[in-house]
């Protein structure tokens, strides 16, 4: 089976990429791809892989997952996704490093379906605004102790994709950058259903409404229907257009409010993120969804 895991990253799309490929659940239950309920699956999968504690699953651990996740077991191609598989919000540093439990959760992921084809979908975002954000759902501690010894100077995407590239080599990689998704949402939803070009989807539009003016989001479909683009380009030059005159300000601006943390140190934090995308970006074996 092949198995498409988007796992987030924290705090990026709100949960609206799964909820946009639920809305075409039976049109891709029809084409052999299954997009089940997370609540079929999040807690189980956690507890699962944490429970195996580094030891191998026993021999029909996959089959009692499948059961419980997958209605219809002709499915070809099944799809998750978990932005707290890796961590949850409060243990982000816990292990000393950025994201340091993300090698045993794909070990044990691994391990559970060592036959299986599992492409991993990872959407990045600029650490300066991707700290403060994680912070915001983390209760009952201190941010010092939330940080540990990490220095914010020192994230880098680049660690935890070498951690997931080791940890399963074996297994695919796309990333994109949270900050272009609202340019390339379509091509992100595709890749991840597998559904191909020629199948429409309902949930295409669904971030622009959450960013964009009601009016101006009319005047874009509009658009749309009497200019259709004929390729991403300009699919994606018509969005930044509209984007450009009717993005909504408070969904689009990012405050940062944290302590000790000022406008140099959010500065030089985005130009390292910039820096570390580019070499992302160039690595050979990975897949990077970019406008």
């Amino acid at each position: 089976m092949n198995i498409a895991f988007h796992l987030g990253a924290l705090c990026t799309d709100d949960e609206r990429l799964h909820r946009a490929l639920l809305k075409d659940a039976e049109q891709l239950a029809l084409a052999g791809i299954s997009v089940p309920w997370p609540s079929r699956y999040r807690r189980l999968l956690r507890e699962t892989v944490g429970n195996l504690a580094g030891a191998a699953p026993s021999p029909d651990t996959r089959e009692i997952l499948l059961d419980a996740i997958i209605e219809d077991h002709s499915a070809k191609r099944l799809v998750l996704s978990d932005p707290a598989f890796l961590s949850l919000p409060g243990y982000l540093f816990d292990a000393g490093r950025f994201y340091g439990h993300a090698t045993a959760r794909l070990h044990g992921l691994h391990s559970i379906f060592p036959e299986d084809r599992i492409t991993l979908f990872l959407g990045l975002r600029n650490p300066a605004t991707f700290v403060p954000a994680v912070w915001s759902q983390v209760r009952g501690r201190r941010f010092s102790g939330f940080m540990g010894e990490i220095d914010p100077r020192d994230l880098r995407w680049s660690d935890v994709i070498a951690q997931i590239r080791i940890a399963a080599p074996q297994m695919a990689l796309t990333v994109w950058c949270n900050e272009d998704t609202p340019l390339i949402w379509t091509e992100v939803l595709r890749a991840i259903a597998g559904s191909g070009a020629e199948m429409a989807l309902a949930g295409e539009h669904d971030l622009l409404a959450a960013i964009m003016s009601p009016e101006g989001l009319v005047r874009f479909q509009k658009y749309l229907q009497t200019h259709p683009p004929q390729t991403e380009a300009q699919t994606r030059r018509i969005i930044s257009a509209f984007l450009d005159k009717y993005a909504l300000p408070e969904a689009i601006e990012e405050e940062v409010d944290l302590p000790g943390w000022d406008s140099a140190l959010i500065e030089e934090m985005t130009a390292t993120y910039e820096d570390d995308v580019a070499m992302i970006a160039a690595q050979p074996g990975l897949t990077f969804i970019a406008p």
